[in-house]
């Protein structure tokens, strides 16, 4: 409890402290005891929400015209005097030299007190923010760019606190405090369509959107063709097919691709970077009990004009058929193509008689260059970097660390420990996950062992992943 100070002393709880807009000062949002008629607030200043009360209870006063409530004479509440002391303690200073993520997952960035500091349900943000930056240049670009005539005129307020207060913090550091996360939070929601950023649950897409399209006004990663022709972009890729009861335990290459035979699109070029999001509805439904993240993604099938091979000799693919794959008509994992040979001779049997056959398009010259070089036709992979994951409307985080082959992988979650109750603060961690490619690799033991004797960090790996990150190394040192 504390006690402002005035002619006729208030008394309630601090509930937010910080900065307002235009005002270095510390400042602190009350939650009082009593309603009060005049110069009161529901925890918002100037349209911007900061904290969360009854209309006519909260007020915001300059931190120095607070004291301990002076009616209790064992008083055990102690006011912060910085937003250091107010979260822990934390040391998490500006950085405002561009800092490189590390390739590899050092001892110091292990451990509670590692990663970014959650508060006020931030965890969807703390996870998507740590899977983007902690140990990937992929969305480097955003932090880099300079700004541009059609940008939003708090462009690089935004820029600013994300790449000093957050990124280069993080990777320099290996730890961020929440009040740097708040504050872009306090913009986020201030410039972008989404309310409340700064205190609801939200979902990370929801973030990603505002930030993206909204803020930054960043050209989206994914570049479709449908059917008729017609182009189609998106930040993020949703799976969507009808649950396939012969595979209780999918991949998610097997649910990609099963996706893309559905939708009857496919990738005008590789994608630098690939959001894929589960065939999940909402927080709580899930089509599949148990997916198995692929640690690489074929995409090879789902590009325009990139050669093929045929599915059944092996020779340069001209078509592929739609129809085939929906009636599994060979058992394998790609999507199915025909070389003129192969895809006359399938289509001859009477119950494929109305059966389409797609032409594909060859690169101009490449049938000759195949004849030459049948063995070359190269197939275009994207590797996974991190899969955020949510159990009962908390986020959470698996991250690579680094690019390439035998990179380690570390566990995240903003607030996996607390001190303190309501004036208390999280304590984020980072753990190292030494056996995360060997759970993936065990397909059959993760479809047969009960979900209940899985490792708690492998259950929650294959049974609550919310959105997927995968990668193109190449497309982000050339993009």
């Amino acid at each position: 409890m504390v006690e402002i100070l005035g002619k006729t002393p208030k008394f309630g709880v601090i509930k937010w402290m910080g900065n307002l807009p235009q005002n270095d000062k510390v400042v602190v949002g009350v939650e009082l005891e009593e309603d009060l008629e005049k110069g009161t607030t529901d925890g918002t200043f100037h349209g911007t929400r900061y904290f969360n009360c009854p209309p006519g209870r909260g007020i915001f006063v300059y931190y120095d015209k607070c004291r301990p409530d002076s009616r209790f004479t064992n008083n055990d509440v102690v006011l912060h005097r910085t937003p250091g002391e107010a979260f822990g303690n934390y040391e998490s200073p500006m950085v405002t030299e561009y800092t490189a993520p590390r390739e590899e997952l050092e001892p110091e960035l292990c451990g509670f007190g590692r990663g970014i500091q959650g508060h006020h349900n931030s965890c969807y943000l703390d996870s998507t923010l740590f899977s983007m930056y902690a140990f990937s240049l992929a969305f480097d670009d955003l932090i880099l760019r300079e700004k541009s005539p059609g940008d939003l005129q708090e462009f690089e307020d935004v820029q600013n606190i994300l790449r000093d207060g957050i990124v280069n913090p993080l990777r320099k550091f290996g730890f961020v405090r929440a009040d740097r996360v708040f504050k872009f939070r306090e913009l986020l929601d201030k410039l972008g369509s989404v309310t409340g950023l700064t205190s609801d649950e939200k979902d990370p897409e929801e973030f990603l959107n505002t930030l993206f399209q909204q803020v930054f006004k960043t050209e989206p990663f994914l570049r479709m063709r449908d059917k008729h022709g017609e182009e189609h972009s998106s930040y993020f890729y949703q799976m969507f097919m009808d649950k396939d009861d012969s595979r209780p335990v999918p991949t998610v290459q097997q649910l990609f691709e099963q996706s893309f035979i559905v939708s009857d699109i496919k990738f005008i070029e590789v994608p630098k970077c690939l959001l894929v999001q589960m065939p999940r509805f909402g927080k709580s439904y899930k089509m599949y009990n148990r997916v198995i993240p692929s640690l690489e993604l074929d995409i090879t099938d789902v590009l325009e004009g990139i050669p093929r091979q045929c599915t059944i000799c092996g020779n340069l693919a001209e078509s592929e058929c739609k129809d085939c794959n929906t009636e599994k008509t060979f058992h394998h994992e790609q999507i199915t193509a025909y070389c003129q040979t192969c895809g006359d001779k399938t289509h001859s049997h009477p119950k494929r008689k109305n059966h389409k056959l797609i032409k594909l398009k060859i690169p101009s010259g490449f049938e000759a260059y195949f004849r030459e070089n049948p063995d070359n036709i190269e197939r275009k992979f994207m590797e996974l970097s991190a899969v955020v994951c949510i159990e009962t409307s908390h986020y959470v985080a698996f991250v690579k660390c680094g690019s390439g082959d035998n990179k380690q992988w570390c566990f995240f979650d903003s607030m996996a420990d607390r001190k303190g109750e309501e004036n208390g603060h999280n304590i984020p961690a980072v753990t190292h996950l030494p056996e995360f490619v060997k759970w993936l690799q065990d397909t059959e033991k993760i479809t047969k062992t009960d979900i209940k004797d899985m490792p708690e960090h492998q259950r929650r790996l294959v049974c609550d992943a919310y959105l997927l990150f995968y990668q193109s190394p190449e497309a982000i040192m050339y993009g």
